[in-house]
């Protein structure tokens, strides 16, 4: 088993998409990308909201899992995704190898060469030294809160893309 870490605006979104995944075995919430010790939902310091991914490398690979979380967030904006808005929203990846700090670095590099409009990717690829899993109601959240608005607003349409842009990755 291997380990990703990425922030893409609320953990709630990212989790979701994750667990849809062959090949991933685990993804949890949590809080990552900081200094503060102990941070928590309502008190996160200069953390980000992450997941932390178990995964499979021989069902799938680490390029595979940036393709995804490239394309399910906006990489293009600062402290920021959709109305969730702050440092706690930004785009973050977290590498606990340096073949995965190469990989991002290089990913990174290929999407600014091929970005017609002119937005620079703002993700963050830094080393993971802490990773603070969120509070248990944050665990499973689309799939224990599925009818709640912000789920059926925010989090399906990012399922949907995933469904149809990544099917044959799907479990």
């Amino acid at each position: 088993m291997a380990v990703a870490v990425f922030a893409g605006g609320c953990f709630w979104c990212t989790e979701a998409i994750f667990k849809m995944l062959k090949g991933v075995k685990s993804v949890e919430p949590g809080y990552a990308g900081g200094i503060t010790p102990n941070p928590n939902y309502h008190s996160i310091g200069d953390h980000a909201e992450a997941v932390k991914i178990e995964y499979d490398p021989a069902e799938i690979d680490y390029e595979k899992l940036l393709t995804v979380f490239f394309a399910t967030h906006d990489p293009t904006t600062l402290n920021r995704q959709g109305a969730d808005v702050g440092p706690q929203y930004r785009s973050l990846v977290l590498y606990t190898t340096e073949e995965q700090k190469t990989a991002a670095e290089k990913f990174i590099v290929e999407i600014n060469a091929s970005n017609q409009d002119g937005n620079s990717v703002v993700t963050k690829v830094q080393p993971l030294d802490h990773f603070y899993l969120a509070e248990n109601y944050h665990r499973d959240y689309f799939s224990n809160h599925s009818r709640e608005p912000y789920c059926q607003i925010v989090i399906n349409p990012k399922l949907d893309k995933v469904k149809k842009q990544f099917g044959e990755l799907l479990k």
